[in-house]
């Protein structure tokens, strides 16, 4: 016998969480499913602050996905990694913690054409969902970061800040690319990124967290069932009644709400009908609502790496990393109380994000559309985004030298369009993946472009008085090194977006209206990165996060459980 619910939430990822967690915890408490594809990722040795780079190596947590070979990237195929366990993507992301540009988020109310979405309101979810701890470690001074108590939450159930200790080189860094003239910015979630900032990470005290503390203590009227892939949503005509996991069914008897991301909400809808009617017909899945933007709009982030070896300097990174005995009496402490190199070392980064002011002078902007083109010159939203202190080692072992520097470059805005595809009419395959990145002629120029600024500023004295040798960059800061250094290198972000996207009845491009319930089905809504109309400005777990809030405000309102 099925068993029932008030509502079903698909996918323990930031969204998901966010959204079960909200809708559980409302006053009128409603039975509440929320079903995960993985296993559960709640063990506390996998929350090890410094070791947030390497999570995703492990194969039990990552479904392991990988994009088609892509045309203007050598025709490689790239990691496309997606968490596959309770907290989903959080589990095996980087960690890092960033909200993005306050126009991106009226950018969004105004496509949708609801307030809801807007600045203030969005940053009223975000302070209810984190506890910022913004000490800063002994000494370090305020200029590199002094969040204002007003922009951020205090008591919310995901810890974010700063590690309790720095690479020592750190604020040097920080210094030398103020130097260069790349202005300080006290707080990147204030609203305003532009400038170059310390980190703010989804970390406390040596412990990384994860969307698994949204629910953690599990309220009683929210159920939670690990281990179980969902293969579409059941439908009574056009109405959704529940999801089927390997042959059982869950029953929801208000709403089925999907949350298992960009990649994978399409594959269950298109599985259970709902999609591009010529793909349903190919692989023989009967129509029950063409839905064409289903699978459509792909966007993402991508970056490459500028690896420096570097003359020995005061930074103890080397001696740590180069030492794996050093590595395991300090987990072994990390173990006792959270505390030693592990809370340190990969924790504390440099974080910036910038406008390339010639942009509007190039033949690629002046060929986008107005309302991209207007977009682009809002006051807060950035070109392009730089980090530093990245332990690329894990990433790309076989280095000479720990003694190196590693800045990450990453370009925004992508105007490419990919897509996500139906390969087999079997629900357990997965889709096919096709971001097309640097496919478009503004996403190559500012690649180049942002490439270039950040080439030069390893150049600078301040920068370049403790570089040894370039160990992975481009060979000039000429158009065609710089482009065919992305073409060679190029990675992605893993901040998939837009593959169900959210817009206006009679939209071409829309799968949800405002209130993120999908076109032409009763009871059944999509809440996460894939309705996002927006490609924020960010690394988008947060976004992720505040669109399930966002979600859950809508559905405690129309149901009357405030």
């Amino acid at each position: 016998m099925a068993s029932t619910y008030d509502f079903v939430v698909v996918g323990s990822g930031p969204a998901g969480c966010s959204l079960a967690a909200e809708l559980a915890k409302s006053s009128k408490k409603p039975s509440v499913l929320l079903i995960e594809d993985g296993e559960s990722g709640s063990d506390r040795s996998l929350r090890v602050a410094g070791q947030r780079w390497t999570t995703f190596t492990n194969k039990a947590l990552n479904r392991g996905y990988k994009t088609t070979p892509q045309e203007h990237c050598g025709n490689r195929e790239l990691d496309y990694s997606r968490g596959h366990c309770l907290g989903g993507s959080s589990a095996v992301n980087f960690g890092v913690f960033s909200i993005g540009a306050r126009d991106d988020y009226d950018e969004w109310a105004r496509i949708v054409g609801d307030d809801a979405f807007r600045w203030e309101h969005i940053q009223n979810r975000l302070k209810r969902i984190e506890i910022l701890n913004s000490s800063l470690p002994a000494g370090v001074d305020a200029k590199y970061a002094a969040p204002k108590a007003a922009d951020h939450g205090s008591s919310g159930p995901l810890n974010v800040g700063y590690a309790p200790e720095w690479e020592e080189d750190l604020p040097e860094m920080l210094d030398a690319f103020q130097q260069a003239g790349f202005p300080l910015n006290q707080d990147h979630n204030s609203g305003n990124p532009l400038g170059m900032s310390v980190t703010i990470n989804t970390l406390h005290n040596g412990l990384r967290s994860t969307a698994i503390d949204l629910i953690t203590p599990t309220p009683d009227n929210l159920t939670i069932v690990s281990g179980s892939p969902v293969q579409r949503v059941l439908l009574d005509g056009k109405k959704a009644i529940g999801v089927e996991s390997n042959g059982k069914k869950y029953l929801a008897s208000k709403e089925v709400i999907l949350s298992a991301g960009a990649l994978d909400t399409p594959r269950i809808l298109m599985h259970s009908g709902i999609g591009p009617a010529k793909q349903l017909n190919e692989y023989k899945i009967p129509v029950v609502q063409d839905v064409p933007a289903v699978g459509q709009g792909l966007r993402d982030h991508m970056f490459i790496p500028i690896i420096h070896s570097r003359k020995e300097t005061k930074a103890t990174r080397a001696s740590f990393y180069g030492d794996p005995k050093a590595m395991e009496t300090a987990l072994e402490q990390w173990k006792k109380d959270g505390t030693g190199p592990w809370s340190k070392y990969g924790c504390s980064t440099g974080i910036g994000w910038f406008k390339l002011d010639d942009l509007p002078k190039t033949k690629e902007f002046k060929d986008l559309p107005a309302d991209e083109q207007r977009h682009l010159l809002l006051d807060t939203i950035p070109h392009y985004e730089v980090l530093t202190h990245f332990p690329i080692h894990w990433i790309a072992p076989g280095l000479p030298t720990f003694d190196y520097s590693c800045l990450l470059v990453w370009y925004y805005n992508a105007q490419s369009r990919g897509e996500v595809t139906l390969q087999s009419s079997d629900p357990n395959v997965i889709l096919k993946f096709d971001p097309k990145f640097l496919a478009s002629p503004f996403d190559r120029r500012v690649a180049i472009e942002a490439l270039r600024k950040v080439y030069n500023f390893t150049k600078h004295e301040a920068y370049d008085k403790d570089n040894l040798a370039l160990l992975s960059g481009p060979k000039s800061d000429s158009d065609e090194d710089l482009l065919e250094y992305w073409v060679q290198n190029i990675g992605s972000s893993w901040h998939m977006t837009g593959t169900a996207k959210m817009g206006n009845a009679g939209d071409a491009d829309a799968v949800v209206d405002k209130n993120f319930k999908v076109t032409g089905i009763d009871n059944l809504r999509v809440a996460d990165m894939s309705v996002v109309p927006v490609l924020a400005s960010c690394h988008t777990q947060a976004v992720a996060y505040v669109t399930g809030a966002t979600a859950a405000d809508k559905l405690v309102q129309e149901y009357n459980l405030a």
